[in-house]
């Protein structure tokens, strides 16, 4: 995992391959950070933080650059289901932010902590000790789910919100400047059904549509997929050490991914500049990431046989939120 010449080689610059930088920046450590795409730049994504993200933030020496990005406080959350409603408070503060936004400052934090960035490798560059280039899979035509995103303008709210219905679920929250991201997952049976028209599917569910009335859409809806969750948390790792969404791509609804994936990008830091091995990674990150993993998996079940609405809603708050958390923000 490390040449001869002692620098950590990461490709991928987003919120794993900044927050690996990061960390091995902080044990001393020269980094080269590769990033191939036009960067930062907008991305299909929920734009919800965990709480456990700004402790984690402030380890990886970023926390004041988080806390200046103007992200929104988000105290409340909200599921709709067809037939029943779950409403609650949070039992701490979480947080909208931009991809755009939370790419950019985490990009060049590791970049003022010292990383070299470069859009290709140099000749002399050691070995990949870091790989998170985001995630892979392929589904069967017709089984596939896709991503969609797009900002309104208009009345906040300090909640986060998910509408399930017909296939498809959507998550709505503020993020920063005032701006709504309305993000969602549908299977492509009920994509087909309107044409692939995004806002004929928002404005398919009654609840969702009623939420989105007051707002203006302000950027074109974007799209990604096909979408595939999974992990490789049991896989043996023989070459780079993968992080972000390449290592575990979970369910979006658990709001959790962004936090896993600077958690698992900060992990896999930690290992390369201390030579730790790929086998103790992958074991902290597994003790971290199962249980969303698992929980989601779960759900996703209940969502589709019908019984979600019926035991969500029986279910505390606070208990539904711990589930979907990883088990600690190592």
């Amino acid at each position: 995992m490390r040449a001869a010449d002692g620098r950590i080689h990461i490709t991928g610059g987003g919120p794993a391959g900044a927050a690996a930088a990061m960390a091995a920046l902080g044990e001393g450590r020269e980094v080269l950070l590769v990033e191939r795409s036009r960067f930062p730049r907008h991305k299909v994504c929920g734009e919800f933080l965990s709480p456990e993200i700004v402790p984690l933030l402030e380890r990886l020496g970023a926390g004041e650059d988080f806390r200046r990005a103007g992200a929104a406080t988000i105290r409340r959350m909200a599921l709709y289901f067809p037939k029943a409603v779950k409403r609650c408070r949070l039992p701490e503060a979480a947080y909208g932010l931009s991809r755009f936004r939370f790419d950019e400052l985490l990009w060049k934090a590791a970049l003022r902590q010292g990383a070299t960035a470069a859009a290709e490798p140099p000749a002399d560059a050691p070995p990949v000790a870091v790989e998170a280039t985001g995630r892979a899979g392929r589904q069967r035509r017709g089984d596939r789910l896709f991503g969609f995103k797009a900002h309104f303008h208009g009345p906040a709210s300090d909640a986060v919100e998910l509408f399930f219905f017909d296939g498809c679920y959507v998550g709505v929250n503020a993020v920063e400047n005032g701006v709504t991201n309305v993000c969602g997952i549908a299977a492509e049976d009920s994509l087909a059904r309107r044409g692939f028209e995004m806002d004929a599917v928002v404005g398919s569910n009654p609840a969702l549509a009623e939420r989105l009335a007051p707002l203006r859409r302000v950027m074109k809806w974007m799209c990604t997929g096909p979408l595939v969750f999974g992990h490789r948390l049991r896989q043996p790792m023989t070459g780079p050490l993968i992080a972000g969404d390449a290592l575990s791509f979970v369910d979006p609804f658990t709001g959790s991914g962004l936090l896993s994936a600077v958690t698992t990008g900060r992990l896999a830091g930690l290992a390369a500049a201390r030579r730790s091995g790929a086998d103790r990674y992958v074991r902290d990150c597994r003790s971290t990431l199962q249980r969303p993993f698992e929980v989601s998996s779960v759900f996703r079940s209940l969502v589709r046989s019908g019984w979600a609405e019926r035991l969500v809603p029986l279910a505390p708050g606070a208990v539904l939120f711990w589930l979907t958390r990883p088990s600690r923000a190592i």
